[in-house]
């Protein structure tokens, strides 16, 4: 059994915890995901069984969510699992505020992540360091945000505000919440967050935990096949004599020229059958098609 799942990960569990229920429930030990959720979040994640596990870094990169912004609120972790930080009214904000400045958050910026994250310093997880009182402000990193585009506005004392946010890998949403309130002097954090997108796979189409559940009791469940998953990547299709020197590790000049780094689908010219990833390598005797992933 190899292919890719669209799950719906529930809010309350964390991505390790999806991994391992889906492991449970297909058999497969070799199960992996792209792109962490945390625990409060809902929505689409990635997910690999068998060999396609290896094949996760070549999915689509870009991601996209829907996120409820609180403003008039500062927490630990810029979301509401947080300690309060601080608390403050923010009834006179308004959504053409907030419309007024969203570009300067869009294109590619410097972002500093949660202080409360993933991040390694010196070996250690920021969110290890912050649970024993030694908060780190993370280095800045450059991400690239699509676009951003407002949903629905629900004013109050602590008003919110539903935002579409269209963006590239390492893009932190609660690190948009955050620096969102401090532009605009009332803080904010993130109240809610559901991923729309990633990896090339919708919610409109992802399964929840029950669903994948009932459809292997009842019909077996019916994996993504990785030759559509990975669609999306120019293929070269090899001869079979070719393609089986390929998939045996032989390397060769590939048979078209193609520019270097960046990664194809190999395709057996007679069947049509997907057989890995490959990627050109420069040597001094001249190009050489290497293998990087042979299913």
């Amino acid at each position: 059994m190899q292919g890719f799942l669209n799950l719906y990960k529930p809010q309350g569990m964390s991505s390790h915890d999806c991994v391992g229920a889906v492991r449970r429930l297909t058999g497969v030990k070799k199960v992996g995901h792209g792109g962490t959720l945390d625990p409060l979040a809902e929505g689409v994640l990635p997910i690999a069984v068998g060999r396609a596990t290896r094949l996760l870094p070549y999915l689509p990169e870009g991601k996209a969510y829907r996120a409820i912004i609180r403003f008039g609120l500062t927490t630990t972790t810029d979301d509401l699992e947080g300690d309060i930080l601080t608390q403050q009214a923010a009834d006179r904000l308004t959504v053409d505020d907030i419309t007024a400045c969203l570009p300067e958050f869009e294109g590619t910026i410097e972002q500093v992540p949660p202080a409360f994250s993933a991040i390694q310093v010196q070996g250690q997880r920021l969110y290890d360091l912050a649970r024993k009182g030694r908060v780190v402000t993370p280095p800045s990193r450059t991400v690239t945000i699509h676009s951003l585009t407002v949903q629905h506005w629900q004013p109050g004392a602590q008003p919110e505000l539903a935002l579409d946010i269209d963006c590239g890998p390492g893009t932190y949403i609660r690190s948009i919440a955050r620096d969102l309130g401090d532009r605009l002097g009332t803080g904010a954090t993130l109240a809610h967050l559901t991923r729309t997108r990633s990896g090339g796979f919708d919610s409109a189409h992802s399964l929840t935990l029950d669903a994948v559940t009932d459809l292997g009791e009842k019909q077996g469940l019916a994996l993504v096949d990785p030759a559509e998953a990975l669609g999306h990547l120019p293929a070269i299709a090899l001869s079979p004599d070719l393609a089986r020197r390929w998939q045996q590790g032989q390397k060769f000049p590939p048979p078209v020229e193609i520019p270097p780094n960046t990664p194809y689908r190999i395709l057996n010219d007679a069947s049509d059958e997907f057989l890995g990833i490959a990627q050109l390598e420069e040597r001094e005797e001249g190009p050489i098609l290497k293998a990087k992933m042979v299913l």
